[in-house]
């Protein structure tokens, strides 16, 4: 395999009083493609800001960010913005569809941002709603989708341009245990089919679906576990349960 993103002393400090606050701290971290990794960790561990400085979302104050072996820790917010339209794909537990859109129009936006046809587009987005099986509501506004409706789109529109990388912060934070499920088996199948993963959570559930967990605390990460082989997945995620109480 090789490197989607390697972090070599990632670090992101704010002003605080008297003494920086170190929301990532040194922080190394490998991704290999096809791998889905999970990020755990008590609120304010650091975990979004870690998923910011990886999909370019947040500058660092410090450290080397390499995507698909190219080094872009230094590059311009435009030409970021580019690298992300096609090789970043986000899922936020807000959703951000825009409201004005349709569902298809949505998900179809990414593609026609980097000058796919429309039709291409078109035809791109109503196979991933249907794979997505909300093929059916790819008229409606957002305001007309349930909540777990919206993610699907969302995770629709991470897809359209095929990335390298796909960044879920929380996608499940907002649904109900039904639409949780649904989303569950979503990411399951984006990680067998070799999708490279990376899913901020607070729920062992969807931690559970990563091949990888990185537990963070204080802005740095303790541990690494594998979540397979002779260490089930259950008795890892136990092992950090108690932080999310």
């Amino acid at each position: 395999m090789s490197a989607v993103i390697e972090a070599r002393g990632l670090s992101r400090h704010y002003p605080g009083n008297g003494l920086p606050v170190r929301a990532v701290d040194s922080v190394d971290v490998v991704i290999e493609r096809g791998e889905a990794v999970s990020v755990m960790g008590p609120s304010g561990c650091g975990k979004s800001t870690l998923l910011h400085l990886l999909g370019g979302l947040e500058r660092p104050t410090a450290g080397e960010l390499r995507l698909d072996g190219r080094r872009v820790d230094q590059l311009s917010e435009s030409a970021w913005a580019r690298l992300r339209r096609r090789g970043v794909g986000f899922v936020f537990q807000a959703f951000h569809l825009v409201d004005e859109l349709s569902a298809v129009e949505n998900v179809e936006l990414p593609a026609l941002l980097v000058g796919m046809s429309r039709r291409e587009a078109r035809a791109r987005a109503m196979k991933l709603l249907d794979r997505l099986g909300v093929a059916d509501r790819a008229g409606h506004l957002p305001d007309r989708l349930s909540g777990g409706q919206r993610q699907r789109v969302a995770i629709a529109r991470a897809l359209i341009n095929e990335p390298l990388l796909v960044l879920a912060d929380e996608p499940t934070g907002n649904l109900d245990s039904h639409a949780t499920g649904e989303i569950l088996k979503i990411l399951a199948r984006l990680r067998d089919a070799q999708q490279t993963l990376l899913l901020v959570t607070h729920d062992p559930r969807v931690a559970a679906v990563a091949d990888r967990l990185l537990s963070m605390r204080d802005g740095s990460i303790v541990e690494d576990t594998r979540l397979e082989g002779g260490l089930s997945r259950q008795a890892a995620l136990a092992q950090i349960a108690g932080w999310e109480a």
